[in-house]
């Protein structure tokens, strides 16, 4: 079986002769229906366009927890590459990216030219096309902060749409593009400053780790590598080697909750403002407190010993087992706290 973790082939492998699990970093998931790779837009597009039926498209497989039955459509791997430099002016840069670039080669390229506003994105798993999708953030940065604008194919319109971030929805870890197959994310240009130091930190824990102040700017290759080690000590950084890496990241989203519904919660809650007045809580400190701490496990399954918001496959796991341990979490949360939390990954022929 091919290595989930190791850069993707372009040839495309026969109809079921693979289960799915070699294409997602959980290393789980059924057979496909059939399978097609595509190196450029133009055959992605093309794909979609011709297809009978419902397309899944993977790339990373990051972000993504398919059923043990597998998805009896077609799938496209998608594997358009590039980055290129398409404006500048005398404080930014102008770059697009095209969909199946590996994101965190991205974010070294643009370390090393100078561009600024991704370096705290070092180590998230995935292409550049997925971000978009769900807005991905960590340590005080999010893609939307950058992101210019996403070029996509439009299904119900069959044409390419160049979309602006209004267009796009971005909310917290959302988008128009998450839990609807109506786009095909082609590409995305991000508007980055030009400066050899990071964007403002932002996120206490790298400030700390940083030995910076909130608001201060430190060298980027600086800002990456500290990112990395804290990603590695969670497990978060890719690792064949390490079975807490075989996740999907966080599973759950944090919980925002009405400021009214927070102040009812006894005790001393972390949490932070968030949009509208309302109040987002750390899923993880629910979780532990809710009887489930690192390493609690399931069925092959369990919960990362170094994270708890990353839900793990040991091997010999399944999509089925990893549902019913995020279902047995997701009870306790709601019987402790009242709280319901919400799977971050886009659930594909399963569901919680």
């Amino acid at each position: 079986m091919p290595d989930a973790y190791a850069d993707h082939q372009t040839d495309t492998p026969p109809a079921g002769e693979y289960p799915l699990a070699a294409y997602t970093t959980l290393r789980l998931g059924g057979p496909a229906g059939t399978v097609t790779t595509a190196v450029h837009a133009d055959e992605a597009v093309a794909t979609v366009r011709n297809s009978s039926g419902k397309v899944l498209v993977l790339a990373g497989g990051s972000n993504v927890v398919i059923g043990d039955a597998g998805f009896p459509g077609e799938v496209l791997l998608l594997r358009n590459r590039g980055v290129e430099v398409a404006g500048e002016d005398a404080t930014s840069v102008l770059v697009r990216v095209e969909a199946g670039e590996p994101w965190d080669g991205f974010v070294q390229q643009a370390v090393d030219n100078g561009w600024s506003g991704v370096e705290c994105l070092s180590g998230i798993p995935g292409s550049a096309g997925a971000t978009p999708i769900q807005n991905v953030g960590a340590y005080g940065q999010e893609v939307a902060h950058t992101i210019e604008a996403v070029r996509a194919y439009d299904r119900v319109a069959d044409e390419i749409r160049t979309m602006t971030p209004a267009e796009c929805g971005f909310g917290y870890r959302s988008s128009v593009f998450k839990h609807s197959d109506r786009y095909l994310v082609l590409g995305v240009d991000f508007r980055l400053a030009k400066s050899a130091d990071s964007a403002p930190i932002r996120y206490a824990e790298l400030a700390r780790d940083l030995g910076a102040s909130a608001g201060d700017r430190v060298p980027m290759q600086q800002a990456r590598d500290t990112v990395l080690k804290l990603r590695a000590g969670k497990g978060m950084v890719l690792d064949p080697e390490d079975r807490d890496t075989w996740s999907v990241g966080s599973f759950f989203t944090n919980p925002v909750v009405a400021a009214e519904f927070f102040a009812s919660i006894p005790g001393e809650v972390p949490h932070w403002p968030a949009a509208d007045g309302t109040v987002k809580i750390p899923a993880a400190w629910l979780i532990e407190r809710s009887g489930f701490p690192k390493g609690f496990a399931g069925d092959g399954v369990a919960i990362s010993t170094k994270h708890t918001l990353a839900l793990t496959n040991r091997g010999g796991g399944t999509t089925e087992a990893l549902l019913d341990l995020a279902r047995t979490i997701r009870a306790g949360v709601r019987d402790r706290f009242g709280v319901d939390l919400h799977p971050e990954p886009v659930l594909i022929n399963c569901e919680m």
